[in-house]
């Protein structure tokens, strides 16, 4: 277990919150009435607000298709104030399920249906009995940070953060508290979001996806003996495993037999780092939009019943889990016997002047910030610290929803998820949770591409929560927003965009007079009224509609920029639930790329960052240009339309940041596909926001692309030289060079005294 102790200090987790928006995070809810959850312990230990997540309600998915991850945390991450990471796993199985009641799934078998907790349906349930026993009998990996807390068992049930052993469902605490854990876990990991993306290559060779784990396995006999004790019989090593024998001491009893739990058997995760959000602050991130991931849906993933967890490991700076030095296991004795963390070599002081003077990580220590005054009076100032609390792991899960295999119909297209986020109420009544909007809040894709409008309510929400329609119910719909009324003559006028709804207006745009998305009368109708799930019955608000509305995956037909709303729910004076698509034929991609590297890429370019290219997250944006466009966009800003060159071979290619935002002076690659050949070719940059000047680039050739080796963004194009033009120059110089050969040897012939002196000049010694 060495090896791993070290690591896993890492994740000795400030007190903070995390809400997953969307999928709806339960926040071990499931349909109550009120305001608060019923049961903080109901199927995991969240360590959030009470009155947080969403009550029920389950979608589905199809694979390879890319859900919006939406969520909020309090403490920040992305942010240098503490250490921060974020990871989100998923896990499948026929018995998980939401269940029927707020009761938390019982221990002891006896008291579910056919002695068997696993199959009794009435309660929730993710990880199963048999997974949680094993914790529960598991000797606990005493190599971890416990601070001063007074752990009150030796199992894998109590940490630092759980030093009673309390139980939520069947979770097991340990696995809970850090990551990666050495032990098997039903979790598969989609992605780490970190303060520090060196520790990337780490994490994903560690992963359970990709890396077996090993437990020990004992004889059933000893479980079912030790099922209701809190007392350690299942070895956590493979020594102390293989020399287990049972009954003790019996000379031909069971041995223990050391296992290995394969892998999950999928792709390392994604690990990046994390954008950035304010400590103290549950809300948006640094541009004002939430933070988001776009995971795109494995494959091979198909189940009716899954879930999707987030964790938040958070630590406070003062404590480096990742330092060496400090909490190798040779300190483990430092770090933990009186477990206190020594900050004297930081402030300047002895260990001893240290701890007279408060200068020790500890429960409240009260601070002597100055030194005595000659007369030897001083004061002392008490922090505010829980040493269960400076470093902690909280989580947010998902309600069970499915992952379905694609028809055939729908083979190898793009579907893009459009779901609802939010639910009933104001910004006070329904907070941590939010109000109501679209997610993804804009979708930008191409024709021919699917949508799948999808999204699920409740008839449960407190009575008394602010909105439309009958009290205590979430529901949703669809309709074109009417497009902004701009003066004839102007540019805005003129634009075929401003005509498919517009943000600042409140009223849908009248059917017979408009098109959205190319789709048809019929469904324009469901997405308006809920159709199937609506018959007849109170339409205006949706009272009649049903929580659940899936349009099914819909083909978009028609470009344009698409502007909608939800006319229940857009109280005029502070709601405002709208969202937008942009269909369009030309290319515009985002990826948020950091020190891992990444790739972002269309049939016409592609961006290459390998490892170590930059030294922060940033969200890459590709543009593709038609050359109409392109030189329409350079006229519109007075920029410089006379490029090098003929002819264009390439579109244009914009990448932003415009500006030089590689690490050290290094540089990625672009590559642009061309129509040209190597002899009329030359790549060119400018910058988008003025075009006033275009610089020539070195480049390489590779297959029919040109790749440019740079370190900024910009607009790029390949130029051509007109091949017949070069002909003609060739074939005049040639001329030209042919003319004074003969010119020159006619003059010497006829004047053979200028030759003559012409090699006595060029030859002073006549040694020609």
């Amino acid at each position: 277990m060495k090896g791993v102790v070290i690591l896993s200090l890492a994740f000795v987790l400030v007190s903070a919150d995390i809400y997953m928006q969307n999928p709806r995070g339960s926040n071990n809810r499931l349909a109550e009435a009120g305001r608060e959850r019923n049961n903080g312990n109901r199927l995991f230990d969240s360590q959030n607000n009470n009155r947080g997540g969403y009550n029920v309600g389950g979608l589905y998915y199809y694979t390879d298709s890319v859900l919006q991850i939406e969520w909020t945390n309090q403490h920040s991450c992305g942010n240098p104030n503490n250490h921060c990471e974020l990871v989100v796993q998923y896990m499948c199985g026929d018995l998980l399920r939401d269940g029927a009641v707020t009761s938390t799934i019982p221990e002891n078998p006896s008291n579910c249906d056919n002695y068997d907790c696993n199959t009794d349906m009435e309660f929730g349930m993710h990880e199963n009995f048999d997974y949680y026993l094993g914790c529960k009998l598991r000797q606990r990996n005493e190599g971890l940070f416990t601070a001063d807390q007074n752990l009150k068992g030796n199992t894998a049930r109590f940490t630092r953060q759980n030093p009673q052993g309390t139980r939520r469902g069947y979770e097991c605490a340990e696995e809970r508290d850090y990551y990666p854990y050495w032990h098997p876990s039903p979790w598969v990991d989609a992605v780490i979001m970190t303060n520090d993306a060196t520790r990337c290559p780490f994490y994903q060779a560690e992963s359970q996806n990709v890396k077996s784990r090993f437990y020990c396995k004992v004889p059933t006999q000893l479980i079912r003996e030790k099922m209701l004790t809190n007392q350690p019989v299942i070895p956590n090593n493979q020594a102390d495993c293989e020399a287990l024998v049972y009954p003790e001491g019996a000379a031909n009893g069971t041995k223990g037999i050391w296992m290995e739990a394969k892998a999950h058997g999928v792709a390392a995760p994604d690990c990046r780092e994390a954008h950035f959000s304010r400590d103290n602050h549950l809300g948006n991130g640094l541009n004002g939009n939430p933070n988001v991931y776009n995971w795109t849906i494995p494959s091979d993933f198909v189940h009716e019943r899954c879930a999707l967890r987030m964790r938040y490991n958070i630590s406070t700076g003062e404590f480096d889990g990742w330092d060496g030095t400090t909490n190798s296991s040779l300190n483990a004795e430092k770090n933990n016997q009186p477990t206190k963390l020594d900050l004297s070599e930081r402030f300047g002081l002895t260990p001893e002047e240290a701890e007279e003077r408060g200068y020790v990580f500890e429960g409240n220590p009260q601070v002597e910030v100055f030194t005595p005054a000659p007369n030897g009076d001083t004061f002392q100032l008490q922090l505010a610290i829980n040493t269960a609390q400076y470093g902690r792991t909280f989580q947010d899960r998902s309600h069970s929803f499915e992952i379905r295999r694609r028809p055939a119909e729908l083979k190898n297209q793009t579907i893009h998820n459009l779901n609802v986020r939010g639910k009933r109420g104001n910004i006070v009544q329904v907070y941590p949770a939010v109000e109501y909007d679209f997610v993804p809040n804009t979708i930008i894709m191409k024709p021919e591409e699917f949508i799948h409008m999808q999204w699920t309510g409740s008839n449960t929400n407190p009575r008394n929560n602010d909105g439309q329609g009958l009290a205590g119910t979430d529901r949703s719909n669809m309709v074109l927003l009417a497009e902004q009324v701009y003066p004839e003559g102007s540019d805005a006028y003129h634009n075929p965009y401003t005509k498919n709804g517009h943000w600042g207006t409140n009223y849908p745009m009248s059917v017979r007079d408009s098109t959205f998305l190319g789709l048809d009368r019929e469904t324009l109708i469901n997405l308006a009224i809920n159709r199937p799930n609506q018959f007849r019955g109170e339409l205006s608000e949706l009272d009649d509609a049903g929580t659940y509305f899936d349009a099914k995956p819909t083909k978009v037909t028609e470009t344009g920029h698409f502007h909608y709303m939800c006319t229940r729910n857009n109280n005029f004076s502070n709601r405002s639930q709208k969202g937008r698509i942009v269909c369009t034929n030309e290319v515009v991609m985002y990826q948020a790329i950091g020190w891992t590297g990444g790739t972002i890429s269309s049939e016409n370019s592609e961006v290459v960052f390998e490892q170590g290219t930059l030294n922060q997250l940033y969200d890459i944006r590709l543009e593709e240009w038609e050359n109409g466009r392109g030189e329409e966009e350079i006229m519109e800003i007075g920029g410089e339309t006379e490029i090098p060159g003929d002819e264009y071979l390439s579109k244009f290619i914009l990448l932003y940041p415009t500006e030089a935002f590689t690490a050290n002076d290094t540089t990625f690659a672009l590559s642009i596909r061309h129509s040209g050949d190597k002899s009329n070719i030359e790549v060119y940059h400018s910058f988008p926001e003025t075009f006033s000047t275009w610089t020539k680039m070195d480049y390489s050739m590779e297959g029919g692309m040109v790749r440019v080796d740079v370190s900024q963004g910009g607009a790029y194009v390949v130029r051509g030289h007109n091949s017949i033009g070069a002909i003609v120059g060739i074939i005049i110089a040639s001329v030209a060079v042919v003319l004074i050969v003969v010119g020159v040897v006619a003059f010497f012939v006829l004047n053979p005294d200028k030759w003559t002196g012409l090699k006595s000049a060029l030859t002073p010694d006549n040694k020609v």
